[in-house]
Formats: structure tokens, sequence, C-alpha cells
């Protein structure tokens, strides 16, 4: 039954088509130990020919390279059949080469007889000039092509990933799109410098195929000479033209392939096929078509020049440059009527606009970005921030509201929450921003700013200078992108802010959904509504999601009854989520490298916490100086490490460090002992105090 069903899958297209490669190679090398008949070689020899020209086609019709990510294994294949068919007709040849030019086939008969029209000196010369061709010009110039592009894509792998998790990170491309492209990244990479070692097969053919043809010659006229007793003359002419109609049959081909393979590492990626961007690109100026035109005219009414190749010629090209010329240009859209002004009517509620919770203006030369009816790329970014933020921090935020301000310069944007600027930069349609990750060396022209979501230091570029900024490891974005991270960056920072009274609401209706008696029992039976949104911007200002809603509900419901005060019921609810904000800080790790209190400083702080009831005036001003400059500077070093910068403390510290630390040293995140999973191992890596 088994044998039965692999036979039927065997012999389905999908298995013939796997089948068709293992087969090729069997009979490429079969051709090189079994004699093969005249007649098959024919069949094999206008089989290669089709298949050089299957290629070159292929290659004209692709798009980009990756594309016809399969020809490096095609150049190596062609290249075994063509010596495979090379070894085969050198055992015909030199076997029944005595019996005229016919005996090792119609096709290197007529290779041999009608195109070099019977002469083997001519048809010499022509091979040598073919392999030359191939060889120093073609083949060459495609290995070196090659072995430069896939030097220059690895250069620049560092930044096209650093672009793509910058797009993953601002919403703007999913997971899977993300993997894709560096599934794309990492393919072109090795097609090209699979490409830079599949040149040297092409190479090493036209070499093999020099050879091939001198022992031919030889041995062809000692075998003529002395097996078949004929005269040198003879010999000569029998073998010669048989083994350069072998030799071209041969090489035609592999220069045909080498064509195709300078055509596919020499192309720029584009929408087009090579025909549409060379007739596109070449033939669309009318100027240069008119000026060509008018030097042949000038050229051909000159005595003794060939006049009716070079005024027919000329004709031609003044004729296309009159038709571009005269082609009709795009009418312009009459612009719409503006209406009549309205009169003057009483003022009413409806002129009362709120304001927006999260807005962005924009100036006019951005408009193009955000206009439905221009299909505004921002838009749509916009809408994948959203959601990727409802996936990340766990609750919808409120949609983002889209201006133009005449007010602002052409290319500045301003982000605004609740009315009020927290963000502003500038970006420039059509150019990009190359952004400095911190290990870039190499200077760009254009103009120097910095990223307005991170400060980091970044040059304003052409766009002509993308690829060469990616290889030097710039990050390079769009302006669409600028704006979107930074837009990002701010809902992150912001997203206590964004949770207001009506988002609460509509995140308990949505767990209310699947629990309805969890939500009923909490709110309001135990606690206000305020109360509850006060926990949630409490965990999303110290950087906690709040997507295990769940979790946050039933600990809420435990402890309601008996503790009220949103404070408290933030610390309870960090200690169970305590799982979930160590995987926050140390993805993939279950050690935690953390700062720590000097035991010291820690029991000065314990003691002004009870002193005070968690009010930090009861901390002398030096200590606090002292506790700032070392948090600094420790967490720099953290930084430098690759270690995110976490303060581990006591559970009565935490609120008060957290709080005295989240302005002064924002990249701090504290901790409690009790917010620590059992199977976590820790590990101090720097003590603040007992300094100074």
């Amino acid at each position: 039954m088994n044998d039965t069903f692999n036979l039927r899958l065997l012999l389905g297209s999908a298995g013939l088509r796997a089948a068709a490669v293992p087969m090729l190679i069997i009979m490429i090398l079969t051709m090189m130990i079994l004699p093969v008949p005249p007649f098959l070689l024919d069949l094999l020899f206008t089989f290669n020919i089709a298949l050089a020209i299957i290629v070159l086609l292929v290659s004209l019709y692709t798009l980009k390279p990756l594309d016809f990510a399969v020809f490096p294994t095609v150049l190596l294949l062609t290249t075994l059949l063509r010596l495979s068919l090379n070894v085969a007709s050198t055992r015909v040849v030199l076997l029944h080469g005595h019996a005229g030019p016919d005996a090792a086939g119609k096709v290197i008969e007529a290779f041999g007889q009608f195109l070099v029209g019977g002469n083997y000196a001519v048809g010499l010369v022509v091979f040598f000039i073919l392999v030359v061709i191939n060889f120093v010009v073609i083949t060459k110039g495609a290995g070196r092509i090659a072995e430069v592009s896939a030097r220059f894509t690895l250069d620049a792998m560092p930044g096209k990933q650093m672009a793509i998790d910058a797009d993953l990170n601002a919403g703007l491309i999913g997971e899977e799109d993300a993997r894709r492209r560096r599934r794309e990244i990492s393919q072109e990479a090795e097609f090209y410098g699979a490409m830079d070692g599949a040149s040297k097969f092409v190479r090493g053919d036209a070499v093999a195929g020099i050879i091939i043809l001198l022992v031919n010659i030889v041995g062809g006229l000692v075998v003529g000479v002395v097996q078949h007793d004929l005269d040198v003359a003879t010999a000569a002419k029998f073998y010669t033209l048989l083994t350069i109609g072998d030799g071209l049959v041969a090489q035609i081909p592999a220069l045909v392939i080498s064509t195709a393979a300078g055509i596919v590492v020499s192309r720029v990626g584009s929408d087009q096929s090579i025909g549409e961007q060379l007739v596109g690109q070449l033939f669309n100026k009318s100027q240069v078509l008119m000026i060509t035109a008018a030097i042949l005219a000038i050229m051909g009414l000159i005595p003794g020049m060939p006049n009716f190749a070079f005024l027919l010629l000329a004709a031609l090209l003044a004729g296309g440059g009159y038709t571009i010329a005269k082609r009709p240009a795009a009418q312009e859209v009459p612009a719409p009527e503006q209406p009549a002004a309205s009169p003057a009517v009483e003022a009413s509620w409806n002129d009362v606009v709120p304001v927006d919770t999260l807005g962005l203006e924009v100036g006019y030369r951005l408009i193009p970005l955000v206009d439905k009816a221009q299909d505004g790329e921002l838009l749509k970014r916009i809408k994948g921030l959203r959601k990727k933020f409802a996936l990340d921090v766990g609750f919808l935020a409120p949609a983002v509201h889209i201006r133009d301000n005449l007010e602002l310069r052409p290319n500045a944007y301003v982000i605004t929450l609740k009315g009020v600027e927290i963000g502003r930069g500038e970006a420039y349609t059509g150019m990009y921003l190359a952004i400095n990750p911190g290990h870039v060396n190499t200077a760009l022209p254009g103009a120097v700013t910095r990223d307005p979501a991170f400060g980091l230091p970044a040059v304003w570029v052409e766009a002509g200078m993308r690829e060469q900024a990616q290889t030097f490891g710039y990050t390079v974005v769009d302006a669409g992108t600028v704006i979107a991270t930074h837009l990002n960056h701010v809902m992150q920072t912001h997203a206590s802010e964004l949770l207001g009274r009506q988002e609460a609401q509509q995140l308990l209706d949505h767990v209310g959904r699947d629990s309805p008696k969890l939500v009923e029992d909490l709110v309001p039976k135990l606690l206000p509504l305020g109360t509850v949104q006060k926990v949630l911007q409490r965990l999303l200002e110290e950087g906690v999601h709040i997507r295990d809603m769940r979790t946050i509900i039933e600990v809420l419901a435990e402890h309601g009854a008996k503790v009220q005060d949103a404070g408290d019921l933030t610390a309870l609810v960090r200690v169970a989520l305590g799982r979930a904000i160590v995987q926050q800080l140390y993805p993939g790790s279950n050690e935690l490298q953390v700062m720590a209190l000097e035991p010291g400083l820690e029991h000065i702080l314990l003691q002004a916490v009870q002193a005070k009831t968690g009010d930090a005036a009861g901390i002398e001003p030096g200590l606090v100086d002292t506790l700032l400059r070392e948090a600094g500077a420790a967490a720099q070093q953290q930084e430098r490490l690759g270690l995110p910068s976490v303060l581990l403390v006591p559970a009565e510290l935490r609120v008060l460090l957290a709080r005295f630390l989240r302005r002064a040293v924002s990249q701090i995140k504290v901790i409690a002992h009790s917010e620590v999973p059992d199977t976590s191992t820790i590990k101090v890596t720097a003590l603040l105090g007992g300094k100074g």
C-alpha cells in the first residue's frame, strides 16, 4: 500500500518537477561516460540552445534579482551540460571524424559549414573572439558586479535590520511582514554571494572550451593520419571543421547565459522589466532624440559617407522626438469654486469644540502624507500604530485627530496631548532620515539634525543616497516613518494620560464580555471606577502594560473590600504581575542583573520613609545629590554593558524611589523584592551609596 502511494506521489506533477533536476544531473554524468549517437547529440545541442534562450528571456523579464534566485544553480547545471556535451561530441568526432563533416550530427555540421562557410581558419578566429568576449568582457564584469554587490549587501544588512525593527516597533508592519523582509535581506546576500561563486563556473567553462578545441584538433590530426591513413590536409579539414562546429555550438549558448548573468546582477531593482526601463529611460527625452538626429543628418550630408543609412536613421529619430514632444500633457483639474460667504450667526454651544486627546498638526508640505484623497501613507501607519499600541499596552488609545496648520513651518509637525504640545519635529517628503545608531563614523552630505523621537544624531539625505547610507550602517527611514515613530514614542511615554475614564470603562466592558461576573463584583460594588482608573494609570506611568486585565481585576476584587487607597492597590497588583514585569525588563533571561542600594543607605531611607510616611522631605539634601549622581553613573554603566537599568529595593522604598528617580534618571526602573519570581536568579552589578 505504501509503495503504491509513493509511486503515485512520484508520478504526480509535483513529484515529476522534483525529480527533473536529479534526472538531468544523472543524464549529464551519463553522457560523460557512455557513447552518445549523433542523432541524440543533435537533440541535446538543440535543447542546450533552447535552454540558454529561456534563461536569457527570464532574466530580461525579471523585476528584481530574488525573482530568479535559482540562477546560480542554473549556471552550474548549464555549464555541466555544455561540458558533458563537449565530452560526448569529442568522443564522436575522434571516432567517426574520418567519415566526413556530418559524422558528429547535423547541428555540428551546420555550425561548422554554414556559419563559417566551411573555412576552418575563419571558424578558429570566430571561436576565439567569442571566447574572449565571454571570458574577458561579460563574465569578468558580471563576476565583479556580483562580488561588489555581495560585499555592499552584507555591509548594509545591519542598517536594513534596524530599519525593519524600527518599522515593527512603530507599528507600521506586523511580525509576519518583518520576518518576510528579514528573510528577503538574508536571501539577497546569499544570492549575490552565490552569483560571485557561480561566475567562476562560466570562466572555467571558457578555459575548458579552449583546451578541448586544441585537444580535438591535435587528436583529430593524429587519429586521422595514423589510424585512418588520411593525408594531413584532408584530416585537418575534416577534424578542424568538426571541432570548430563543436566549439561554436557550445560557446554560443555559453555567451547567451553569461549575458543573462550580467543582466541579472547589473540591474537596479524596479517595478519594470529591462525592456521597459531601456525604452522608458533612453527614449523619453525629445531633446536627446532631436540632437542625435541633427548630428546624424550632418554626417549623412558629408560626401563619401553612407548617406542613405545616416539620413534614414536621422529621419526616424527626428520623427520619434517630434512624437514624444507632442504628447498631450495631463490636464489640470480645475480648482473648485469657493462657496459664497455665509451670513454671520449668533454664537452657540456648537462653537465650543472639545479638546482632542491626541492630535497631530502638519505644515502644508506634509499634507500629502495625511490627505485621504491622495492616499496618504501616514494615515495607514497611524492605524497600524493604534493597533500595535493596543496589543502592546492593553487598551485602545483615542483616535489621532489630524489637521493642517499654516502657522507652522512648511515641513514641521506638532504632536499635541489634550491641546498641549508635547512633541515637535520636521520631516521632508521625498528625502530620507539617516539615523546614526552610535557606531557610524562616516559623514553623509545633507542637513544635520537629530531624530525627533529619541534624540539620536541624524542627517536628511536625498533619495539617491539611501543605499549608500544603509551600507555605512545608518538606519534609514522616510518622512512618514519619522513622524509615525515619534508619535508612537509619545503614545508609549504618555500612555497613562491617554487612559481616561471613558477608556477605562470601555476596557472593563471589553473584559466583561468574557467575564461579566468578575467585573460586576468589582465595579461598583467594591471599588468606584475612578479608583480602578488610578490603579491602571499608575501601572502605565511605571511602564507596566495592562494586557493581563483578568489578573488585575482579580487582585482588586480580592483586596478591594479592605484596601481603598490606589497606591496600596497598585503595589498589590504589581506583586501579582511580578512575572510579567520581570519578563518585560529581562526578556528570555532567568538571571536578573540589577542595581541595589548599599545596606547603610537602604537603612537610612527606610527610617526616613517610616518617619515621614513616604515623604521624601526627610532625606538630607547631600544624600539626595549623592543618590542622584550615583544612580545616573550606574545607569550609564548598565547601558554600556547592554543591560537594562533596574534598581531592586525593598517594597517600602519602591514607590518613593520610583517617583524620585522617574524625573531625574528616567531610564531607571525600580522593582521590589516581592515582585521578583522565586525562580529568578538575582545578580547585583552595582551598589548605590557609600561614596561620599
